[in-house]
């Protein structure tokens, strides 16, 4: 049991470094920076002018779906790269599975873009 734990030991000390230059960067940046905040520094930012708005303002549904569908269609772009770089080893299994990933995915697209998710009033 002894030999299984001193394996471990270099990943305990490297933990151990880790979190002993992470306080010191944190405490050193606390000591060295100058502390003089000013109204400019304390103020809310916002695009650079006062807020005008009350923080808790409701947000159009039609924003996370938008945000929603990017994600969805950018894994999509993520997936085909591997595909494609080994498009020669995976065979015809891999190029089919492939195929019915794009049409699932195409449907689902093809019905967001029929039902006006895509459209931004």
């Amino acid at each position: 049991m002894e030999e299984l734990l001193l394996e471990y030991l270099p990943i305990l000390v490297f933990l151990a470094v880790v979190i002993v230059l992470a306080l010191l960067f944190v405490v050193g940046a606390y000591l060295v920076a100058k502390q003089n905040p000013d109204s400019e520094k304390l103020s809310p930012y916002e695009c650079g002018f006062e807020p005008f708005d009350d923080t808790r303002g409701h947000f159009d549904v039609r924003f996370y779906l938008v945000a929603i569908l990017f994600i969805i269609f950018d894994l999509e772009v993520a997936f085909l790269f591997p595909w494609a770089v080994t498009l020669g080893d995976i065979g015809i299994f891999g190029f089919w599975s492939m195929v019915v990933f794009l049409g699932v995915l195409t449907v689902g697209f093809i019905y967001e873009w029929k039902k006006g998710a895509l459209e931004w009033e």
